[in-house]
């Protein structure tokens, strides 16, 4: 078994040589974010995440929360945890100051989240869900509310949750039931059930506030007739503290494959005189706000990936450089050598490696594309990168959390035998990773978003942004001749790229179903590529840095060979991906579910 350590390092790296992490200080509000501030945070929460969260992960795997009929328990060592973040006052990074937080960037924000979803995920997605309710209030709540509520949400006395899904629903959520009814005072009675509420309840914290979709009675048919509601656990008393408890409750919990010390709640409301909550926006625009909160969490999914794979890879690390056994092919190698000595474990290992360092930059430069788009000066700019973060937000989710199945199922790999067995812990990690492509909306939603929503909607034009930005990477790279391998696999990617992306435009011209039918695939290209374009950014970077890194050679030298692997043996899947694009939506769409239900 080995210990987390945050990779302060490599993160420093993607946000100080490809987001530019200087320069968001430059930006109104952001003032305070320096370097040093940045690197000084990460310390501490790297210490935070190893010493406190990480040896309750396996813990909570074991011992997960339990629902009883006063309540749901955490699990054993959870909520002192969570009193130490809340004291640490990780729970504000990103608010805004006048709310009580520390008005960092969203970019520190996703290196923190990486680290908390590295040591424990469980853990980690009460946060995470906080900071983005949080962050649905500071846009769409109204004076009062915020008053009441976003001073406690962001110093973490009080947690928010997000509840959508209903068991007639799933992911349609023009079908919700749950309805809301005025009270006559201003406040709304909520009647319904919601499903897959991840700490919808818990005792780590005084109060839950919950943003809830309902309908109200004379709400339109659909998504156009859905409101979005604060709904708090406990009332306020007249002093805005936790009072008497709403008419609302966990009925139970879920029994899962992974995240065990997560519960996963069925909440009830109403069965009495109703849930008290109140209007969050205007009515029948609660979708329309919602998105706030999904699109903050869905990058955050990706974050989540991100940390629960380098997770993955550090111990798979340990256990290749531990285990002895077999005789390596090397004859320089000594008769008995760790398994790091075989070729194919390395191979496994710079699968995980190169694809964890793509994960990160794209979760990182999109995080600060997503500060450039809030607090850049001009409107031009704003735009811009608003572009880029719409159209990179599914990709985000889904690409990362997909590669994120491959890399925890290698870690298991790695291990051999006893990744299969529960005490080496590397089987929690792939028995985690696999809710990560399937809430926030599947990947398969996150794709016809990308191409019915976004690739569609502006006719390529924040594609063909991004394509160009990649070609200027390419022709950089003809001055790096020791680069060679990795400006070929980009060249080649930015062609197939610009390729399917024609073809579905030209699909899209026909019907929305031709375009989407493979846009899965063409979301596994864009996101392989993508990841090809800023490794091969980061490649640069470092092999600049060679000649003057002195004790620091292997650090450059290794980010160097691990781009290169990533061009050499990860951006031929762009091939296969295009390939699927370019046959067409015929092998799809020709096959009906009728013929699919014969069996």
């Amino acid at each position: 078994m080995s210990d987390y350590h945050a990779p302060v390092r490599d993160m420093l790296f993607v946000m100080t040589h490809l987001a530019d992490a200087a320069s968001l200080a430059e930006l109104p509000g952001y003032e305070e974010a320096t370097p040093d501030l940045l690197s000084s945070v990460l310390d501490e929460a790297g210490r935070f995440g190893s010493e406190c969260l990480a040896p309750l992960n396996q813990a909570g795997d074991r011992d997960g929360a339990r629902w009883t009929p006063e309540g749901v328990l955490s699990s054993p060592g959870f909520a002192d945890a969570y009193a130490d973040f809340v004291a640490g006052g990780w729970n504000g990074l990103t608010a805004t100051p006048d709310s009580g937080g520390m008005g960092l960037p969203t970019l520190m924000g996703s290196a923190t989240h990486e680290i908390w979803n590295a040591a424990n995920m469980a853990f980690a997605l009460c946060p995470l869900l906080s900071a983005s309710a949080i962050k649905l209030l500071e846009n769409h709540g109204d004076e009062a509310l915020t008053a009441a509520y976003l001073e406690k949400m962001v110093s973490g006395e009080w947690t928010g949750t997000m509840d959508l899904t209903e068991p007639q629903s799933g992911s349609d959520l023009a079908t919700i039931r749950t309805r809301a009814e005025p009270a006559g005072d201003g406040s709304y009675r909520l009647f319904g059930q919601k499903i897959y509420i991840t700490w919808g309840e818990h005792d780590m914290a005084a109060n839950t506030i919950h943003l809830v979709l309902a309908r109200l009675p004379d709400a339109p048919a659909g998504v156009k007739g859905i409101s979005l509601f604060l709904v708090p656990r406990y009332l306020l008393d007249d002093n805005g503290e936790p009072g008497a408890a709403n008419d609302m409750r966990a009925a139970s919990i879920e029994h899962k494959l992974g995240i065990h010390g997560s519960p996963t709640c069925t909440m009830v409301y109403g069965e009495a005189d109703g849930a008290v909550g109140y209007l969050v926006g205007p009515e029948n625009q609660g979708l329309r706000c919602m998105f706030t909160m999904m699109n903050a969490a869905r990058h955050k999914m990706g974050v989540q990936a991100l940390g629960l794979s380098d997770r993955a890879y550090q111990r798979a690390r340990a256990y290749a450089f531990d285990r002895v056994q077999g005789r390596p092919a090397d004859p320089e190698a000594p008769a008995s050598a760790p398994i790091a000595h075989h070729a194919d474990v390395r191979r496994m290992l710079l699968l995980m490696k190169s694809q964890i360092d793509a994960m990160r930059a794209l979760c990182y430069v999109t995080a600060a594309d997503m500060d450039r788009a809030g607090r850049a000066p001009e409107a031009e700019d704003r735009r811009r990168h608003q572009a880029r973060v719409d159209l990179l937000i599914p990709v985000v989710k889904a690409w990362c959390t997909e590669v994120a199945i491959e890399i925890t199922s290698l870690g298991v790999q790695v291990h051999g035998g006893m990744g299969y067995v529960e005490e080496t812990g590397a089987a929690q990690y792939y028995r985690d990773a696999r809710i990560i492509p399937i809430y926030e909306g599947t990947n398969g939603i996150q794709a016809i978003d990308l191409v019915g929503r976004k690739l569609l909607r502006d006719q390529g034009e924040a594609m063909q942004a991004l394509i160009a930005d990649m070609s200027a990477t390419r022709d950089e790279l003809a001055a790096h001749a020791e680069l060679g391998t990795i400006r070929t696999a980009l060249s080649e990617g930015i062609e197939a790229l610009g390729a399917a992306t024609e073809s579905l435009l030209e699909a899209g011209k026909v019907s929305g179903e031709q375009a989407t039918a493979n846009a899965f695939d063409y979301l596994m290209l864009v996101g392989t590529v993508t990841g090809g374009w800023l490794l091969a950014r980061q490649a640069m970077v470092a092999s600049d840095a060679l000649d003057k890194a002195g004790d620091d050679r292997p650090f450059y030298e290794q980010k160097v060979a691990t781009a290169t692997f990533y061009a050499a043996q990860v951006m031929p899947r762009l091939h296969a991906h295009a390939r699927v694009v370019a046959n067409g939506f015929e092998p799809v769409l020709s096959v009906s579910p009728a013929m699919l239900a014969a069996g």
